[in-house]
């Protein structure tokens, strides 16, 4: 009995061993292309140490919903949040970080529950171009093929298309089980996350834009996280599924 639940263990610790890191997003919205802060009023900037690192949404005027890993080990006087602006260097304005708070449940490694709330200090939002984003009802979800915007500033591959302005791109959100068949070697995906891209590739979002939003109309459904590479045919981006952490998000924020 002994021997057999020992081979049992060094079976199923040689199964671990062959799974692979989960690969974090590369940088940059490719196939989008160019609109208004106005186009997406709740996007921000999440500017750590005053340079552009993450996205976020707007979820209530003093409330910002963006990714555990953007935040993850930041203090809040190391991150400001630039609002009402195309660009995430000027314009708007940018405001101070008064508390940061991490999924209790969020893991590095897995990159589950890959969520974080900011509460920004007061600031005035006459003549300021933003909005508020709603939230989808808890457990709601998205129907296969339903047509997604993902919005950032993150890296184009094309020296055409500047990341100094904002960007949009359109992708259909992808069956669950085939997104976690596509990604079994990296551990496949929770239900805390969902998917979406072109089978045959050419749209998705990345590291520059990771926090940021998955909109489906004007309704948050997902916070760009994590994926292969950005834009390869058959890895759709991973998104964390914003329904599943409803009751979170209303008591820790009250919307």
């Amino acid at each position: 009995m002994f021997r057999l639940v020992l081979l049992c263990c060094l079976l199923a610790l040689a199964q671990s061993a062959r799974l692979l890191k989960k690969p974090m997003i590369d940088g940059r919205i490719v196939g989008g292309h160019q609109i208004d802060i106005a186009d997406a009023p709740h996007q921000i900037s999440l500017q750590r140490y005053n340079s552009h690192s993450c996205g976020g949404s707007l979820i209530k005027k003093n409330i910002v919903l963006t990714a555990a890993h953007c935040t993850s080990g930041a203090s809040a006087s190391s991150l400001k949040v630039r609002i009402g602006s195309s660009l995430y260097a000027s314009g708007g304005v940018l405001v101070a970080v008064k508390k940061v708070t991490v999924h209790p449940k969020y893991n590095p490694s897995t990159i589950d529950y890959d969520f974080s709330i900011l509460e920004l200090e007061d600031y005035k939002t006459k003549g300021l171009t933003s909005g508020n984003a709603k939230l989808p009802k808890a457990g709601e979800d998205v129907a296969d093929g339903t047509l997604l915007q993902v919005t950032g500033w993150g890296n184009t591959q094309n020296s055409q298309e500047s990341r100094l302005h904002l960007r949009a791109a359109s992708v259909p959100k992808t069956n669950q089980e085939k997104c976690n068949s596509s990604y079994a070697r990296y551990g496949g995906v929770t239900d805390r996350m969902l998917c979406a891209g072109l089978e045959k590739g050419g749209k998705d979002a990345c590291q520059g834009d990771s926090g940021g939003p998955l909109m489906e109309g004007d309704v948050l459904v997902g916070v760009v996280s994590w994926g292969y590479g950005c834009a390869v045919p058959n890895y759709p981006g991973v998104y964390s599924r914003v329904s599943s952490v409803r009751e979170w998000i209303t008591t820790v924020s009250s919307v």
